[in-house]
């Protein structure tokens, strides 16, 4: 099986590993951009900062991670990654959940003009 990858307007995916119950993606966030804010109904999400500095937005609240920093999200919660800097930003994101499909995304704001 072919793992998934895809571009974005923000920047790109790619699936490194997944198997029953997770899943595990490299991020890659241009600078100045950021994904929608969205939640998700099956999964949870860990983020290790890679490269760069990651400006993580978690139910409202601002968390500022750097190279080796990590930020958890619950499932339900609403988040977002921006990239406010001038270099590429690179995430591992770790999924944990019963379903990890790429569907079980509802964006609740988006630069983009995405529906879910």
């Amino acid at each position: 099986m072919a793992l998934e990858s895809a571009e974005r307007p923000w920047g790109s995916w790619h699936v490194l590993d997944e198997s029953r119950g997770y899943k595990v993606k490299r991020i890659h966030v241009h600078p100045g951009q950021r994904l929608s804010y969205q939640t998700h109904e099956h999964r949870s999400e860990h983020w290790v900062v890679i490269f760069g500095v990651a400006t993580c937005v978690i139910d409202g609240e601002t968390i500022v991670a750097g190279p080796g920093e990590s930020v958890d999200v619950a499932t339900g919660a609403a988040h977002r990654i921006i990239n406010e800097h001038a270099e590429e930003l690179v995430i591992v994101e770790v999924q944990h959940g019963a379903y990890t499909g790429e569907d079980d995304i509802c964006r609740l704001e988006d630069d983009y003009g995405r529906e879910d």
